[in-house]
């Protein structure tokens, strides 16, 4: 792709965008090998908890990918469209799991209202069926008191003849995905892209991820830390350039990426690092202001990850590439570490 006179970097802020992938992406990788921690000298990422360098690498989404999409158990295309998209609005493991523990998660049992059965009766208790990852509309669209029950009128809206599943078997890419998805009550920007992505790692279709994104809240403050000037560039059009340019930039500060068992940064990824550079410059770089001043969760050493999986269709092969860790997972030179004085690092 061709580009114009690019937008001008906040140079120490956008170093450390690459530095902080590399080093993110080096402490998933030592954890997958049972390294024991320390698995970063780098006392902010010691300190508080940041998400993976790849989306799909998370927690979350790695439960989407392993125990909905590639379960193992034969569903048809209608009812896995619909379980991929039940378990997004949620983004709750737990949630999932107790519409499981009382029935199979199908069309059938939505429409027959087994679903809004075991719902209700979780609300009723006072259980939180929702994360706090994703800002979700709450408003009465379908005329329904609770937000849940608004979300299954508008499954079953998107599960009609007609709907959903005909506009994935006619999208030719991942923009037209999303622009389908945006098209329903309660689906903003940022949740239908996030939707069109996890559609996209089933077998139901097969996108480039780079084609288009759609830049969240997160990723705009950390655009905004990282430029001083965009110079009229979308923050959409400045994250595709970013994921064009990773191999320049790695390069150019001397960092070796380990990436994902051969994948490269896709433009999700360089988003959701924008959203997490945010983060992290709220100690680092105190004096870049924004709307959110502090990092709420501290991180908490656990134990090794379980092995990853991914879509198949990605041809990756991580068991491979973990039985050479040497090669794959060095540590990081001196060169690589973010530096930071210790006043910064204490704050």
């Amino acid at each position: 792709m061709l580009w114009t006179v690019p937008p001008v970097p906040r140079q120490h802020v956008f170093d450390a965008y690459w530095r902080f992938a590399a080093e993110r992406q080096r402490i998933y990788l030592g954890r997958l090998t049972g390294k024991p921690a320390p698995w970063t000298k780098d006392p902010i990422l010691s300190t508080y908890k940041f998400c993976n360098a790849y989306r799909a690498s998370d927690r979350v989404s790695q439960y989407l990918i392993r125990e909905i999409i590639y379960s193992g158990h034969t569903v048809d295309p209608e009812d896995l469209l619909l379980r991929i998209v039940l378990f997004r609005l949620f983004s709750k493991p737990e949630t999932w799991e107790l519409l499981e523990a009382g029935t199979q998660v199908s069309l059938k049992s939505l429409r027959e209202g087994q679903l809004a059965e075991i719902l209700d009766a979780e609300a009723r208790r006072g259980r939180k069926l929702y994360t706090g990852a994703f800002i979700l509309c709450a408003t009465r669209a379908y005329g329904h008191q609770r937000k849940h029950q608004n979300h299954l009128a508008l499954l079953e809206e998107m599960m009609a003849p007609g709907g959903l599943g005909q506009s994935v078997a006619r999208a030719s890419s991942i923009g037209e995905l999303y622009e389908a998805l945006r098209c329903y009550p309660l689906i903003g920007p940022f949740m239908a892209y996030q939707l069109a992505i996890d559609i996209n790692y089933s077998e139901l279709c097969d996108f480039d991820e780079s084609e288009a994104v759609v830049a969240g809240p997160g990723a705009l403050r950390g655009i905004a830390k990282c430029f001083s000037d965009c110079d009229g560039w979308d923050p959409e059009r400045v994250i595709l350039w970013m994921t064009e340019r990773q191999d320049q930039e790695f390069e150019r500060l001397g960092i070796e990426f380990p990436g994902l068992f051969g994948r490269p940064l896709q433009a999700i990824d360089i988003q959701n690092l924008f959203c997490e550079v945010d983060k992290y410059s709220r100690v680092a770089f105190p004096e870049l202001k924004s709307n959110r001043s502090r990092i709420k969760s501290r991180f908490v050493a656990q134990a090794s990850l379980p092995a990853p999986f991914f879509p198949p269709k990605w041809g990756l092969d991580p068991a491979a590439a973990l039985r050479r860790p040497e090669a794959a997972l060095s540590l990081p030179s001196a060169s690589d570490q973010l530096t930071l004085s210790p006043e910064v690092a204490c704050q």
